[in-house]
This record gives C-alpha cells, structure tokens and sequence, in this order.
C-alpha cells in the first residue's frame, strides 16, 4: 500500500466558471487558472501522484503549455488513472476536503464522487468528499479562493 496526500488553492474571479469535483456550480465567480481550475480534482490527483512517488501535476501537466489551456481536470484525472494503472496500483480510497466561505457544496457532493469515482473506475464508496468552511478566517473566509486537500490510499494489483 502507499499513501499520498494533495492540496491546492485557486483564486475566486469574475468572469469564469466554478468547477468543483468535475460539476459545475452556480456561484457569481470561478476559479482562476490555466485548466478548469477544479481544486478538488487537483488535490486529488496530486495525492494519487504523491502516492507513486511521481512528483505533482505541475510536472505532469504544466502550466505553460498551451495545451492544458482551459482543459477540463477530469480529463487530466483520467492520464492521473492511466499512470496509476500503468504502475499496477488501484484506489484504497479517496478522502477529500474542500474548504469555502461559499458556495455551499453539500447538495452537490454526491454527483462528485459519482464524477470521480467513474473516472477512477472504482465504486463511489471509495471516494469521500467532505466541504467546510473556515469561519470566515483566512483567504477562503474572506472568500477570496477556494482550497482543497485529500488523502489517497493506493493498494498495489500485485
């Protein structure tokens, strides 16, 4: 078994889409970034890539090259399975946290796990996605950004 543990922050603008765990969710402002900004899928991915060892998804999908420009992370979470797959491990589980003034995210969590869980071809038991807020302390208090972290558990084919 390895463990790997992931965490990522976006800036909330006007002007984009919020993308969160792959769904879309109407709010006034998105994340800023080069993808679809989804720090969820972000934290997640960098877990699954620190359990391998493999570095983070700065080094796998770089921010300067144009063709992750606006590119759906639930694409990028795929290439993140294929490597794992590739390396002969499957998901434990997957325990996530994302961390937001607003919007409120639990009517939503649901269809996030099914998102993921269907990209990660594992049953949506595995994957956990919890939502808080910092009480109005820090950058995501003052609803400035939206942050995420997450644990994965990966469990070797062999």
């Amino acid at each position: 078994m390895k463990i790997g543990i992931g965490y990522d922050v976006h800036q909330l603008v006007e002007g984009r889409k919020l993308i969160i765990g792959g769904i879309e969710i109407p709010y006034e402002r998105g994340l800023l970034g080069h993808s679809d900004a989804d720090v969820l899928i972000h934290a997640i991915m960098d877990s699954i890539l620190g359990a391998l060892g493999l570095g983070d998804i700065g080094k796998h999908f770089p921010d300067t090259d144009p063709q992750y420009k606006d590119i759906s992370s639930l694409i990028l979470l795929k290439r993140v399975y294929d490597i794992m797959e590739r390396e002969n491990y499957t998901i434990g589980n997957i325990d996530s946290i994302v961390v937001a003034q607003e919007p409120k995210l639990s009517p939503y969590i649901e269809d996030m796990k099914e998102k993921i869980a269907n990209v990660l071809q594992v049953s949506k038991d595995k994957i956990n996605i919890k939502a808080t807020t910092t009480e109005k302390l820090g950058f995501e208090g003052r609803k400035e950004g939206i942050g995420a972290y997450s644990v994965c558990l990966l469990v070797s084919k062999e």
